[in-house]
């Protein structure tokens, strides 16, 4: 049986799972932030500066941690690959997040607004439940456990399909453009989101499987 990231800490990756989970609670941060600036009269300007700044450290955390990764098989050999790859591939998912977390920002500064509209109310509720699900993701990562692993992944996958059901539908609405492509191209960094969430938990649990798979497949 793999042994999870949680249970092969005495091998010297507790810090780097520790330094993990600060950045996911980094990505949040971004990700509140990002969309708080598209689904409200949030200014930008206010935002941006914390966003991006956010998302630097972001990826110097990821490369500083991969280099690690790289002493830590060095040092300790062959035994922790399984481990140090799932990490790897984890880290570059939260990496990831950041990076969309920045596109939702880049979207509310070219000028859409999806504030006041008939949609926003469910949009802002849908927004709670994500940064939550990222809550979540951060507990399963520092703590995994298999039956919460299980009911997190068919929550995240039945949310993906509602991404792509809303997206396909906008993709095949009269409405006007300005009305749908905005919220089609919203609703795919979501769902770029909460996969990734989904691939942290998942390679937290069992970094073998999860390194073979692709949960954020950029389309």
């Amino acid at each position: 049986m793999v042994m999870s990231f949680f249970s092969k800490r005495e091998s010297g990756l507790d810090h780097i799972v520790s330094q993990s989970v600060g950045m996911l609670g980094d990505a949040r941060h971004s990700f509140d932030l990002a969309t708080l600036a598209l689904l409200t009269n949030t200014d930008t300007a206010a935002v941006d500066a914390d966003i991006r700044e956010t998302d630097e450290r972001i990826n110097h955390m990821e490369q500083q941690l991969r280099a690690e990764l790289v002493v830590h098989v060095t040092v300790q050999g062959s035994s922790d690959i399984g481990s140090v790859l799932g990490m790897i591939l984890l880290l570059k998912k939260i990496e990831r997040i950041g990076d969309q977390a920045t596109n939702v920002l880049d979207l509310a500064e070219s000028g859409v607004r999806l504030s006041g509209e008939p949609d926003t109310e469910a949009m802002l509720a849908e927004r709670g439940l994500i940064s939550t699900m990222f809550g979540e993701a951060a507990d399963l990562l520092g703590e995994p456990n298999a039956e919460r692993t299980e009911d997190f992944a068919t929550r995240v996958l039945a949310l993906v399909a509602e991404h792509q059901a809303k997206i396909d539908g906008y993709l095949h609405s009269d409405r006007p453009g300005r009305e749908v492509v905005p919220r089609a191209i919203y609703y795919r960094y979501l769902k770029r989101i909460v996969a990734n969430l989904l691939g942290i938990v998942k390679t937290a649990a069992d970094p073998l499987p999860a390194f073979s798979e692709t949960d954020d497949k950029e389309d």
